[in-house]
């Protein structure tokens, strides 16, 4: 079985590289949320839902939106062999702190559920997995900084179960004062520009600069 690596995408400092090319990149004075909003209208995405993301899934979303563009993955692949497998260090800290901020005065106390809903950091997933309506094998693992070397043989095995026949996997983590997403598409196939999927190969794209 041969799992290569055949598009992927990384976006940290208002920058935007794929395939290791920087396609676009915004003004180092462009706050995180205008840096969305321009995104979102770059890359024509149609989904109104986005508005409503928390800021880790407006980030994971934009580089999944961007990664599958062009890529038809429902047409090639059954949707229930399309899998999504993320890592995070910070999970869902910055709405965490936002929802604590409404119920920690007992005075004033406002649970918001439109909040609540994004405290889980597989949420990331199920907005990436709605929108391009993937069933297949999903997961999100917590570590300290990105280790490719945890899911690799993770998401080799589900391959060899023939549970999985292609997948978006990666890294992408918020705080208010750092962001970093890096994704990749790794597929069952022979690829005559394909990367092996293995953990060297994946750390060097993810610190690979043009």
């Amino acid at each position: 079985m041969e799992i290569t690596i055949s598009k992927y995408i990384k976006i940290e400092n208002n920058t935007i590289w794929l395939n290791g090319e920087k396609v676009f990149s915004a003004g180092p004075d462009t706050d995180f949320g205008t840096f969305m909003k321009v995104l979102y209208r770059r890359y024509a995405v149609k989904y109104l839902k986005f508005f409503k993301m928390d800021n880790l899934s407006k980030l994971g979303f934009l580089a999944s939106e961007i990664l599958l563009a062009g890529q038809g993955l429902v047409k090639h692949y059954p949707n229930d062999k399309i899998g999504v497998f993320l890592s995070n260090s910070n999970s869902t800290l910055d709405i965490d702190q936002q929802y604590y901020d409404l119920i920690k005065d007992s005075d004033n106390y406002f649970p918001s559920p439109a909040l609540f809903v994004y405290t889980l950091p597989n949420i990331m997933i199920g907005e990436i997995c709605i929108k391009n309506k993937f069933r297949g094998e999903s997961a999100t693992f917590i570590m300290k900084e990105y280790d490719p070397n945890i899911t690799v043989d993770y998401i080799k095995n589900l391959f060899l179960q023939n549970k999985i026949k292609v997948c978006i996997a990666g890294f992408v983590d918020y705080t208010k004062d750092n962001y970093d997403a890096f994704l990749y598409l790794a597929e069952n196939t022979e690829l005559l520009n394909g990367i092996a999927h293995n953990a060297e190969n994946i750390n060097n794209l993810y610190y690979q600069r043009e």
